[in-house]
């Protein structure tokens, strides 16, 4: 770890980004995915691609940045530079609280309004899904939830992300005991297959999540997201500028169905950002409700 951090930091001070490409790469990044990198994050840019620029035998950050437009390899690249430029930071069962309101408030609502309706299909979308913890999280709750009744029902969960290597990861659905750190123990025997040190996702909550990249700046990719009664977008927006936090706000809400419900991170607000929810206050979590 020592080696690595230190080959890292020698070769950012070799290669020192200027104020001009620094510019440039902003500005390709917000037109690629609506991430803003603020000037305060400039050395971490510079330190994180630094790599990059090395395996790649690129001089300076000008040659990247034309590599990322016109070379054969742009594609792959640019997959690269969303790892790059987004933490994949997460863990299963992450905020409890929140959870807790989702699991006894949330979801026994809209289950017993499907049960009314006599609509039994239950479709959630994690929007900045990472390595597969908060959709996985989902799929064991509304398995505790339904108990036996799951088989009775259409459940779906389309969980995406920027990366296309992260979501390789959660296609797996194999995780090491620091990612359970905060997972209920009986939940742990419950929903996962013990192998050697690690723990396998069982294969039939896998079955009720359909994992594929999504950039949340493209509005056509959005679309063709199936309507949901709940989305989760959990701190994801603090990536983008006010500009784009509208916009992918304003994506969810006409992804909800009438009366669905949007769940943010709980340091995030849509304070200045939209008016369209009905923000509804509970114990440790504020979720916000599509009235209508």
């Amino acid at each position: 770890m020592s080696s690595l951090f230190s080959s890292t930091i020698t070769l950012g001070k070799e290669l020192k980004v200027t104020d001009a490409e620094f510019g440039q790469l902003r500005d390709f990044i917000y037109a690629q995915c609506g991430i803003y990198v603020a000037d305060n994050r400039k050395y971490l840019l510079e330190n994180r691609l630094a790599n990059r620029l090395k395996q790649l035998n690129l001089k300076n950050f000008s040659e990247y940045y034309y590599y990322l437009q016109y070379d054969a390899g742009r594609r792959e690249e640019l997959n690269r530079l969303f790892e790059v430029i987004t933490t994949n930071e997460t863990s299963f069962y992450r905020n409890p609280p929140q959870l807790q309101v989702f699991q006894e408030q949330i979801l026994t609502d809209v289950l017993d309004s499907l049960r009314k309706s006599g609509q039994k299909k239950l479709r959630i979308w994690s929007a900045g899904c990472s390595t597969g913890e908060e959709p996985y999280t989902l799929a064991m709750i509304i398995a505790d939830v339904l108990k036996g009744e799951l088989p009775t029902w259409d459940v779906r969960i389309t969980a995406n992300d920027l990366s296309e290597r992260v979501l390789e990861s959660a296609r797996r659905g194999v995780y090491n005991e620091y990612t359970l750190r905060s997972t209920p123990k009986d939940v742990l025997a419950r929903h996962f297959v013990k192998q050697d040190s690690f723990y396998a996702v069982r294969p039939e909550l896998k079955k009720l999540i359909l994992y594929h990249q999504i950039n949340l700046s493209d509005a056509a990719q959005i679309k063709r997201v199936e309507r949901s009664q709940i989305v989760f977008c959990r701190n994801v927006i603090i990536y983008f500028d006010d500009e784009m936090k509208k916009k992918v706000i304003g994506a969810f809400y006409d992804n909800l169905l009438p009366g669905g419900y949007l769940i943010i991170g709980h340091s995030e607000s849509l304070h200045n950002i939209s008016r369209a929810f009905k923000p509804i206050h509970y114990p440790g979590a504020i979720i916000y409700k599509k009235e209508g």
